[in-house]
């Protein structure tokens, strides 16, 4: 591995579990050979015990699919369809209740809205979906089911609906402790046509990191990541990495680093796609928390098999599992079934953790969203431990 300083020789045990490295060290080992791969895994590792020592957290949840109609089209997508396409829906406030009570009985607490971006703008059925329901626009829907959803059950609403304006940040940041885009990459040459992100405006990077720091300035806690292994670089991925730490210097808000590897399914327009291999995932991994060492670092347990075994990702410095469904499936990847709650226990604690239950917004950004009164901020007390954790042991 390389350095600046050395640049045909390195240990990585120059490297402390505090500062973070240097974009220019992520890039080399971002990219080192499978010999020195030990070495970059125990850093991170050593990063991520000095920043949540001795545990590993999860959030329980249910996913409302609040509607799968969406202007976008990603070459990498299941979940969106058209208007007239089976399976094509938006969830009535009964269904949007139903689930979040039958979550609530199996002890979660966060509702994750997933939706398409702003689908109205291009589907007049979903303007008149809306209008039946007695709404102007998708984020004024999502605002009132957050509002249901709060008010009605123990859960928290935390939605991630895509672009948003500072506007609908402050609103949903009124009904939510959270909320969250995935950046996915900085590489703009992915919009091109035949890309990944053909014919998809809501995923140009600029846009996204408009929202980003959108929300940075409001101070609201906030979920991002990238996904890896759609047609970007190693390059692009520090530089995404990057990006985000720049962010989170400026603001502090970022509560969480998701890094997703693609997975290929049948019917998507990359079904030939190479997906990307474990070695890749452990050094993105790897330099998300060597570059982001005070920030949770998260990778989906679900998407691994049947490659690899999930809990290979905690060698490579991960804290979070992400959101863990005991009743709703993955609608996003329908195709790989979370781990059994059980399962994720004993496969933590034999790599050394202790499994921990949070809630959608993290500990240590709790104090700032419970500083505000009203229903939020009771319904936030109710809900923690003394120590910030989910009250429901996991």
């Amino acid at each position: 591995m390389y350095d600046s300083v050395h640049p045909n020789t390195v240990s990585l045990t120059a490297i402390t579990p505090v500062a973070p490295i240097s974009g220019g060290t992520a890039l080399r080992l971002i990219g080192c050979p499978d010999g020195e791969l030990p070495e970059l895994l125990a850093a991170a590792r050593a990063a991520k015990e000095r920043f949540k020592p001795g545990i590993v957290t999860y959030s329980r949840k249910v996913f409302l699919p609040l509607t799968n109609l969406c202007r976008d089209y990603c070459g990498y997508c299941t979940f969106r369809r058209d208007s007239g396409d089976p399976g094509a829906h938006t969830m009535t406030p009964d269904e949007v209740l139903a689930v979040a009570r039958a979550g609530e009985k199996l002890g979660c607490t966060e509702a994750l809205f997933s939706l398409g971006d702003k689908p109205e703008l291009l589907f007049p059925e979903m303007r008149e979906t809306l209008r039946h329901l007695g709404y102007r626009s998708t984020l004024h829907y999502l605002e009132a089911m957050c509002a249901l959803v709060l008010r009605e059950t123990a859960l928290l609403p935390h939605p991630n609906p895509g672009l948003l304006s500072a506007e609908w940040i402050a609103r949903l940041a009124a009904v939510s402790p959270s909320m969250g885009l995935m950046l996915e990459t900085t590489n703009a040459s992915l919009l091109a046509p035949g890309a990944a992100h053909d014919n998809a405006p809501d995923k140009a990077p600029a846009k996204r990191l408009r929202t980003i720091e959108e929300a940075g300035r409001l101070n609201v806690p906030f979920t991002t990541g990238l996904l890896i292994g759609i047609g970007e670089s190693a390059a692009d991925r520090v530089d995404t990495l990057l990006a985000i730490r720049d962010l989170h210097q400026r603001y502090g808000h970022i509560q969480e680093v998701i890094v997703q590897n693609f997975r290929v399914k049948p019917t998507i327009p990359m079904a030939d796609w190479p997906e990307p291999s474990l070695g890749e995932m452990l050094r993105t991994v790897a330099v998300a928390r060597l570059l982001l060492p005070g920030v949770n670092i998260q990778a989906p347990p679900n998407l691994s098999a049947p490659y690899y075994d999930y809990e290979e990702l905690l060698d490579a410095g991960i804290n979070d599992w992400g959101g863990i469904s005991p009743l709703t499936p993955d609608y996003i990847n329908p195709e790989k079934p979370w781990p059994h709650l059980e399962q994720l226990r004993l496969r933590t604690q034999a790599k050394g953790f202790e499994l921990r239950q949070r809630l959608p917004v993290y500990p240590e950004f709790l104090p700032a969203v419970m500083a505000k009164p009203g229903l939020l901020s009771k319904k936030l007390g109710a809900a923690i431990d003394p120590s910030g954790f989910a009250r429901r042991a996991a």
